[in-house]
């Protein structure tokens, strides 16, 4: 017998079509959140949950699928919405999509770097409005990338990707991460033993490190009072790590030029101060939106169930 598994939201039809042909899938085909009363009820009978970041897998769904659910597959990098120790508990196995979103989301973050120094949105809307009058010596002056420092806050996967596109840029490549590269991976980029260290000197800050206690908040008042007068801050990474009032009151105090933003604490309901503002340059988490790479996240995810339900162990298994 296939095993059964509830998709909780829609998926590229090429990963769907896979699920077809290889599972039992209650797929949903109207792409509506789920709340977690209705997962639970359609976990009954469920083998498996593949689900998405916008999913809060807390300990109580958990606990009240663990009867039939034996694995929960993320389609996505970060699992923080899945509760682990819950799932540990239980022994269900969880699983991610690591090392197929990489160059999408770099190419994503490098457009808010651009997007944010060069006023693209500011630019965009006069055209919108149709209220550009013309061309003018000094309309609409941002900033250049060349011989600026790029400051990058988790040097993995993603944070190296970014890097690579800022040196074609002419960009001064700083970083810190729990860990030094070797000097290989480093490419010459200069390793900053903390955080606050990197912040000093942060031209451009892109954040990379993943959403932890420890991270939560992380760019807050006094953090930003680090930065350079004038810095951009851009994040493809997660929402929360940045203090939103924090940051919006440096975009109206000029303290900060500009930002370029794809996530958001609480999205899709972002804090109404960025709306306000014409320096924040924004997208709706189109980090990993290409076709190629939510085909190969769905593949990714579909891998881990078709290893378990086989009786071998998932190659991305987080607990």
């Amino acid at each position: 017998m296939r095993a059964k598994i509830l998709v909780t939201r829609h998926l590229p039809d090429a990963v769907e079509d896979r699920l077809r042909r290889d599972f039992e899938p209650a797929l949903n085909e109207a792409d509506t959140a789920y709340p977690e009363a209705r997962i639970i009820e359609l976990c009954r009978g469920c083998d498996g949950l593949l689900t998405c970041p916008a999913d809060k897998i807390s300990g109580g769904l958990i606990d009240a699928v663990s009867g039939s659910v034996k694995i929960i597959s993320t389609f996505s990098v970060g699992f923080e919405h899945i509760d682990l120790a819950a799932a540990g508990r239980h022994g269900i196995a969880v699983t991610n999509t690591p090392g197929v979103l990489t160059q999408a989301t770099a190419d994503l973050a490098f457009l808010l770097i651009l997007g944010a120094t060069r006023r693209a949105f500011e630019g965009q809307d006069l055209i919108r409005r149709n209220a550009w009058s013309g061309w003018t010596p000094t309309q609409l002056m941002g900033t250049g990338l060349q011989g600026k420092r790029l400051g990058i806050l988790g040097m993995g996967r993603i944070g190296r990707a970014v890097a690579a596109r800022a040196r074609a840029f002419g960009m001064e490549i700083h970083y810190h991460s729990r860990h030094r590269l070797g000097p290989d991976a480093e490419a010459a980029a200069v390793f900053h033993q903390t955080a606050d260290g990197l912040l000093q000197l942060s031209d451009v800050l892109s954040i990379h490190c993943p959403l932890t206690d420890e991270t939560r908040h992380f760019l807050n008042a006094q953090r930003i009072a680090r930065l350079p007068e004038g810095g951009v801050v851009v994040n493809s990474a997660r929402g929360p790590v940045i203090d939103d009032e924090a940051l919006i009151a440096a975009l109206k105090s000029g303290r900060l030029a500009a930002a370029g933003l794809d996530v958001f604490e609480g999205e899709p309901e972002i804090h109404p101060g960025y709306r306000e503002l014409a320096n924040v340059y924004l997208l709706p988490h189109l980090g990993s939106a290409t076709i190629e790479t939510r085909n190969a996240m769905g593949f990714k995810a579909l891998d881990n169930l078709d290893a378990f339900f086989a009786g071998k162990e998932p190659p991305d298994r987080v607990a």
